[in-house]
């Protein structure tokens, strides 16, 4: 079988392949052109970042079988394309951890000591011991916002200089937390009690500018901040104004809301702060583990062994699949949803299936859950990743197959037990010739709720005349089109409608919805 090696990877990598009895062919700077003629025969290709591998590429490519990414990032694959012709994606997604958690507490120590200045000053031939007065770690506190692999290594780093560390991550549980020898606090607490503050989260809708005007305007005067996660988390303006106010002593980042870094940029004024170009997982030994890694990879996906680190959906046999795959949308969407309408920190999630379901291994099924669970709050979640992903978090998942009756001849149930005790709970079958997946129970409220649709508001309100005509007008000023809507009732209490939207609302209307008198709850979950 042959291996295209589009990009370089370590020797070692190579190396290994050749060494498994693969024919490999490294064809290093190739032009998108000649990447088409030498995928034609190819079984897999190893890229990093150069090399594109779009749907025209996939379709010269004859026998292709995997494509292996000598890192974490994905864009530079067409996973859709991939995909629908049968070839496995995979990454190598612990490479740079250790690199990255070390890059980022190289910022945080050339915020707290002025080394670069210093450096340049001596190299200007300047001896100027005054103007480099710096800080100490030592019984500082340090906000990890986001306790991911890196998050955590970054923890470790800083508590063995002393310091004190507060995570915001509202995934992690406290049991976790207690383990990492962290505390939990929430944003806003992150913001005000830190003395430096680094970021670690995914790039999503939810963390975009999450450090902004507002969150500058909250910190101590003299905060230290640090990017080396994904550009856009911090907003670039309001740094700058943050800088030139004195707010923030002093910064670093690896990553930009642009790339490269505009020659132009106004990030460039400033001597504290410390700019580097993505470098995250530019060490010699990062990239020497992506490159056996993904060597390995590649090698067991082609010889029918396990395979690692997909990003898409693997394969399974015709007859599973038969009996599983009405069922895995449906469960991957209550997953999203449940996530999404929880009240609270969750600690464990049970899932029981209902009627043949009880009869079936539902492992696709469970995974199909957490995969749903994580789609918002987490990067590349995928059906290898996502149990692993979930315990990181600390959250228990335990599926249970049962014979007990249910209102649905097949239903899955799932429970999210939060971590003040109160259970919550969404259950869901599929129906009709084209098994749509529908939510036909929210807590003790029996409702249809379609999980096709993109969006979907919860609402709860005190059940009196003429709530659904002004929910639907008011929704109508913001241009939030209804395409289904579901209400459900109990007697003297509060009443639960759920409104199946063409798209997510603005945080104007969503804000109307929870101003409007007799209200009580507004949940606004993301279904795309």
């Amino acid at each position: 079988m042959k291996v295209l090696v589009a990009d370089p990877i370590s020797p070692k990598g190579v190396e290994l392949l050749k060494k498994e009895g693969f024919e490999t062919v490294e064809a290093y700077g190739s032009t998108p052109e000649q990447i088409k003629e030498l995928i034609k025969d190819a079984d897999a290709v190893i890229v990093r970042s150069e090399t594109k591998i779009t749907a025209d590429v996939l379709d010269c490519a004859k026998k292709l079988k995997a494509v292996g990414r000598a890192g974490v990032g994905v864009d530079n694959i067409d996973i859709p394309a991939a995909s629908e012709k049968g070839v496995v994606v995979m990454n190598t997604p612990t490479g740079n951890t250790i690199a990255t958690a070390e890059l980022t507490f190289t910022h945080i120590m050339v915020g707290t000591r002025p080394i670069t200045q210093a450096n340049a000053s001596i190299h200007e031939g300047k001896w100027d011991r005054k103007t480099f007065k710096g800080t100490e770690l030592k019984n500082k506190t340090l906000a990890v916002l986001g306790m991911g692999r890196i998050g955590t290594e970054v923890s470790k780093r800083a508590m063995a200089f002393g310091m004190k560390v507060i995570a915001y991550d509202p995934f992690l549980t406290e049991a976790r937390a207690k383990t990492l020898g962290v505390e939990i606090v929430p944003l806003d607490e992150a913001f005000k009690q830190a003395d430096y503050v680094t970021v670690h989260m995914p790039l999503t809708e939810a963390t975009k500018y999450m450090i902004d005007e507002r969150a500058f305007s909250l910190m101590k005067k003299g905060v230290r901040v640090f990017n080396c996660a994904r550009g856009g988390i911090i907003k670039e303006t309001a740094l700058v104004e943050a800088l030139k106010s004195g707010k923030v002593a002093a910064a670093g980042l690896d990553v930009y809301e642009s790339e490269p870094l505009a020659k132009d940029s106004p990030l460039r004024q400033f001597p504290n702060l410390v700019l580097t170009p993505h470098l995250g997982a530019s060490t010699k030994e990062a990239q020497e583990s992506c490159g056996i890694e993904v060597a390995e990879v590649i090698a067991s996906a082609l010889k029918g062994g396990a395979i690692r680190n997909s990003v898409n959906k693997p394969s399974v046999d015709a007859e599973s699949m038969k009996q599983i795959s009405p069922y895995i949308q449906l469960c991957e969407k209550m997953g999203t949803f449940a996530q999404q309408a929880a009240s609270g920190r969750v600690k464990k999630i049970v899932i029981k299936y209902y009627g043949k379901l009880g009869n079936l291994d539902n492992k696709l099924l469970t995974i199909a859950v957490e995969k749903g669970y994580l789609s918002k709050i987490t990067e590349n979640a995928n059906d290898l990743n996502s149990p692993s992903k979930m315990k990181h978090l600390g959250i228990e998942v335990e599926s249970i197959n049962t014979t007990s009756e249910a209102d649905y001849s097949e239903l899955v149930e799932v429970d999210l037990v939060l971590e003040n005790g109160i259970v919550e709970n969404v259950a869901g079958t599929v129906m009709g010739k084209m098994a749509k997946p529908v939510i036909v129970q929210i807590g003790s409220y029996k409702v249809a709720a379609n999980l096709t649709n993109k969006c979907a508001i919860m609402l709860k309100n005190n059940d009196t005349p003429g709530m659904v005509g002004v929910i639907g007008t008011l929704l109508g000023k913001h241009n939030c089109n209804i395409a289904n809507m579901t209400l459900a009732r109990m007697d003297g209490g509060l009443a639960l409608s759920v409104y199946e939207l063409d798209g997510v609302p603005s945080a104007e209307a969503v804000a109307e919805l929870k101003g409007l008198k007799n209200v009580d709850a507004v949940k606004v979950v993301d279904l795309s």
